[in-house]
């Protein structure tokens, strides 16, 4: 169990679409009180689901072989497929777009797909400035990776309250899944102006890789996810 949440957090935390919409909420008008929503809210909805998960078990992995120990353990092979189909799925947009995309929009001309891509950072930027914390805090909700949260649940099935490896387990997968926000926020607290700038570099990074860094997180996690699901099914 610990080896596939850290597993999960790493890749919940990689995930680069809560990444680039946190950076455009601490980079706005009072960021980091907005910043500081959106991470109560993220951890928020990890807190809730893997307590939802231990009091529908009572702190006690059910039996091996048993309804809810495969339930759980198919429940984990399904998400783990659909995280590969979707990989599957981003990896031929992503060339079917590059491969239609206007001649002029790759040689940079005037109208390419950068500087479209520039305008509608704007807009939402824009759009940040008038948002509040409320705003904030719901954008963290709607942008949590839910299918990697599901698959979490699944895991902490097999949780078990009576010994402390459990809890820390638990601990320690609600800190990775947001460590790569706590950074940030950090970060704008402490030297708001240097990271403001890097932080602006980074969201226009992944805005020309987020593609690519979807299609590896979901591949190689949910080929993870697979792998060990038919291993314990079939062991």
């Amino acid at each position: 169990m610990v080896l596939d949440l850290l597993l999960i957090g790493l890749a919940v935390t990689l995930f680069p679409l809560p990444i680039m919409a946190f950076v455009l909420v601490v980079s706005a008008p009072r960021g980091v009180r907005k910043g500081l929503a959106f991470i109560l809210a993220w951890l928020a909805c990890l807190v809730v689901v893997m307590a939802m998960v231990l009091l529908f078990t009572g702190g006690q992995p059910p039996p091996p072989r048993s309804p809810p120990s495969i339930a759980a353990l198919v429940a984990t092979l399904v998400i783990g497929v659909g995280l590969v189909l979707y990989s599957e799925h981003r990896r031929r947009r992503s060339r079917r777009d590059r491969t239609t995309a206007d001649p002029s929009a790759r040689e940079g001309a005037p109208g390419d797909g950068a500087e479209g891509a520039e305008d509608t950072g704007s807009s939402m930027s824009s759009r940040m400035d008038e948002a509040t914390g409320w705003s904030a805090a719901a954008l963290a909700v709607l942008l949590q990776p839910w299918g990697m949260v599901a698959a979490a649940a699944a895991t902490v099935v097999q949780a078990d309250l009576s010994h402390g490896q459990s809890f820390l387990a638990l601990m320690g997968f609600c800190l990775l899944a947001t460590s790569t926000l706590l950074a940030m926020e950090l970060y704008m607290v402490f030297s708001p102006e240097k990271a403001g700038r890097a932080l602006l570099g980074l969201r226009a990074w992944l805005e020309r890789h987020k593609d690519q860094a979807i299609v590896v997180v979901c591949l190689l996690l949910g080929l993870w996810l697979v792998g060990r699901s038919l291993y314990q099914l079939t062991g």
